[in-house]
């Protein structure tokens, strides 16, 4: 068989009784924090344009988290696609390096609009399966980032949610893939340069996934080897793969027990710096004016990602991105906030300062896809030199945040909805989450949001 084909029986032939509690009860946090995340990037600089532009895409009944307007399944994805991963403050598989519920969560729930009548259960099984084939894609890769691999991959893991819930046979998800390949896109330029258009680029590949999944069935012949064929998905998108042992794990492996939460609203690749320097400045108590310089040594894939030179006036997708400018506002303000990356923040002095100070250097790892371990070494201006290092970053699987840690991120993030949230919308969409299972319709979640 296809990996296509493998992958469609895999996302059709999965039922709920067939997750482990702790892939359940995962999927169950991420989909909450994704949900604040989302409410949170409504209010992010350009969404109303955005907005503006994807309702000329069609108007419907699919809501836009943290607004009230309402769009066609495509753009209301596209949108909320943006939102959850436009300020780096969204899930991720670290291994896969891939954000795959920015893609799949809003094509689950658009989905299950068009639809109607799916559960509870039905959403956690499409959500496991689509973040299987999200992250088996990214874990596949035997190569460094030449495409933006969350929108690339995470492209396919929506389809494969999508499918599921609008009720795809084999046959026509198979063909939905293959027109995922036509559509699928997103480099990683915008994200060398720190440009605003990285997160739309998730956004693009969640909307084509809603597109085609309605296409599937028309009946034009599709592409068979949609991954791994001389054209297809994994030569050109990735280069160097292997697949079979991604393919064999599915069923056995639930990817979506593995993903990390994000603690700090900034790119993944900058958590060890903000980690350590909090955990040195806590143990020794130094002063900021102490601070002489900070060096933070790491995979070469954290250089390459978030090495970049400070820059006053470059925004804030680029400070996001940037281990100099978070761990600035971290020595600043002993910790780093959603509103670090707004309004005069971004244009703080001292930050720039203090910026200057920091530097993120190679220790040559070989693995191209790693993100840790990384170390903080702290040089103070009396000549101590403090160290700290991490095999993994606070908040990966071997090191899960608390339930207190989740739900307070979660909290402060529906602090920025776009649109004021009806008294109670915090606590009613936690409960709602944490008892999704039995709830008969998801669409419910949806009127938690204004309108």
């Amino acid at each position: 068989m296809t990996a296509a084909e493998r992958f469609a029986n895999h996302a059709l032939g999965v039922r709920f009784a067939d997750l482990t509690a702790d892939a359940v009860a995962r999927a169950k946090v991420y989909i909450l924090d994704s949900l604040g995340v989302g409410i949170a990037g409504s209010s992010v600089e350009g969404g109303d344009g955005l907005l503006r532009v994807a309702s000329g895409w069609g108007v419907g009944n699919v809501p836009v988290w943290g607004r009230s307007a309402r769009l066609s399944a495509p753009a209301a994805a596209f949108m909320n696609a943006w939102q959850m991963h436009n300020q780096e403050y969204d899930c991720l598989h670290e291994g896969a390096v891939v954000h795959a519920m920015a893609t799949t969560l809003p094509a689950a729930l658009a989905a299950s609009a068009l639809r109607g009548g799916i559960s509870g259960r039905d959403l956690i099984a499409a959500v496991a399966v689509g973040t299987d084939v999200a992250a088996g894609l990214g874990l596949a890769s035997r190569a460094g980032f030449r495409f933006f691999r969350p929108a690339t991959a995470g492209g396919f893991g929506a389809v494969a949610a999508a499918g599921r819930i609008l009720g795809l046979n084999r046959e026509e998800l198979k063909a939905a893939f293959a027109w995922q390949l036509a559509q699928v896109s997103g480099t990683m330029q915008s994200h060398a340069e720190g440009s605003p258009i990285l997160p739309v680029q998730v956004a693009f590949n969640a909307r084509a996934a809603l597109q085609s999944c309605e296409l599937a069935p028309l009946g034009f012949t599709p592409a068979q080897a949609v991954f791994e064929g001389p054209y297809g998905y994994l030569p050109l998108f990735e280069g160097a793969f292997e697949l079979d042992p991604i393919l064999n794990s599915l069923g056995r492996d639930w990817r979506i027990a593995d993903f990390s939460h994000k603690p700090y609203p900034a790119g993944r690749a900058t958590h060890g710096g903000i980690e350590g320097v909090m955990a040195l400045r806590a143990e020794h108590g130094f002063a900021v004016k102490d601070v002489a310089r900070i060096e933070v040594w790491a995979p070469p894939l954290i250089v390459r990602l978030v090495g970049r030179p400070p820059k006053p006036d470059a925004g804030a997708s680029y400070a996001r991105l940037c281990m100099a400018y978070a761990v600035a506002k971290v020595l600043q303000h002993g910790a780093l906030d959603l509103a670090h990356f707004r309004g005069e923040a971004l244009n703080d002095p001292e930050t720039f300062r203090l910026a200057e100070m920091v530097e993120t250097k190679d220790d040559g790892n070989p693995d191209p896809n790693a993100l840790a371990p990384q170390t903080v070494i702290m040089h103070l201006r009396n000549g101590t030199a403090l160290r700290w290092r991490c095999e993994s970053m606070l908040a990966h699987p071997d090191r899960p945040l608390t339930q207190q840690q989740h739900l307070t991120k979660f909290r402060r993030c529906l602090d920025f909805s776009a649109e004021p949230l009806a008294a109670g919308t915090v606590e009613r969409l936690i409960e709602a989450v944490d008892r999704l299972e039995t709830r008969p319709d998801v669409r419910a979640l949806a009127t938690h949001t204004p309108g």
